[in-house]
């Protein structure tokens, strides 16, 4: 009996891959064979290596919403990106072929058109990125995070699933996260994620303000890569740390509020969590607005208070921590009242369905 074969592709941040990640684990690989396609040199591919699932990388360039004379050369690499994946997908003959977003996705969606091969794109953005308008005119199924993103694409093939949570994130223990963390239940624990694209100044504010935070909280700092401070590591009530993985759901069980940027992924899964939440999106400057229209959302639902970067001091964090901790089970009630529509079972589903 032939093996089901499903090609997964996104890439550029975390957040295109870690959807993908969870439906991997998900899809049995006694039932299906996995393929992920992706940049040479993008996290996805840092990523999706741990996972053990055979990865091929394809040329791509950078999707721009301005001229630019790089858009020229990007041009070339994107149909050369698209020659890539069309000879690797002639190879495999995936059954479907499902997008995260992301500007290497483009190739990978045109290839699998031009092969009459079935193509799922999820968008976890209330307004959909540059990558998912071009990809959205050959999708055969387009899901959503948020109701609010339907207007954006074709009724017909649209359906708001909401955000595909990963399993083992649902599956910590506050005990063991304290243990790991070597904190007491005295404190409420405050937990800061700067996301994969860095917050330079978040961390730097956070440090400023340490002496005064350690005195209402214990604190976790997943301050990214290359960013921990070492003049610091002594300061009882704080651990700082480039990245967390295996102990990262046992921290979020223990975790009373999170300090986060704007990424749908990750305060989708805070709110799965309830965990009341302060969020710094991205500037308009570094992004294209997407994390301010997803934090503006959550903040009028009650699940968070967004504070904007350029409004980010010593002064106005400890007043922001200090009305959400007010708030916190206020906030929590909010949160209760979400319609958890298990995105990751549903997709799963209509995955296996398309056999």
């Amino acid at each position: 009996m032939n093996k089901n074969r499903i090609v997964f592709t996104g890439g550029g941040s975390a957040g295109h891959v870690t959807p993908n990640l969870a439906m991997i684990r998900e899809l049995n690989q006694e039932e299906w064979d996995i393929v992920y396609i992706g940049s040479k040199k993008g996290i996805e591919k840092e990523l999706i290596e741990k996972v053990n699932i055979p990865y091929y990388s394809i040329s791509s360039g950078k999707l721009r919403r301005y001229i630019d004379f790089e858009n020229i050369i990007d041009l070339f690499r994107v149909l050369k990106g698209c020659m890539d994946a069309r000879k690797v997908l002639r190879k495999i003959k995936p059954n479907i072929v499902f997008s995260k977003g992301g500007f290497v996705s483009v190739p990978v969606i045109i290839a699998a058109k031009m092969l009459k091969i079935p193509i799922f794109i999820h968008e976890s953005d209330l307004t959909p990125g540059l990558a998912n308008k071009i990809s959205q005119r050959f999708a055969t199924r387009i899901f959503t995070s948020f109701e609010e993103t339907i207007k954006y694409f074709p009724k017909n093939k649209t359906t708001y699933i909401g955000s595909p949570i990963r399993r083992e994130i649902l599956q910590g223990s506050a005990a063991k996260g304290r243990k790991y963390l070597n904190f007491h239940s005295k404190l409420p624990i405050l937990t800061i994620m700067g996301g994969s694209l860095g917050a330079k100044k978040i961390n730097e504010t956070i440090r400023s303000a340490i002496e005064q935070l350690t005195t209402k909280y214990q604190i976790v700092h997943i301050c990214g890569k290359n960013n921990t401070d070492h003049s610091m590591a002594d300061i009882e009530g704080y651990k700082q740390f480039e990245y967390v993985h295996e102990e990262l759901a046992d921290i979020l069980a223990a975790t009373d509020i999170v300090i986060t940027r704007g990424g749908s992924n990750s305060i989708f899964e805070f709110l799965a969590l309830k965990i009341p939440m302060i969020i710094i999106p991205l500037t308009l400057q570094q992004s294209r607005g997407d994390q301010i229209l997803n934090a503006k959302v959550f903040e009028k639902k009650g699940y968070s208070i967004m504070l904007e970067e350029e409004e980010l001091t010593t002064k106005t964090l400890i007043t922001y921590l200090d009305n959400v901790y007010e708030k916190r089970h206020e906030m929590q009630m909010a949160m209760n009242l979400y319609p958890n529509k298990n995105a990751l079972s549903y997709l799963v589903n209509e995955i296996r369905n398309i056999r």
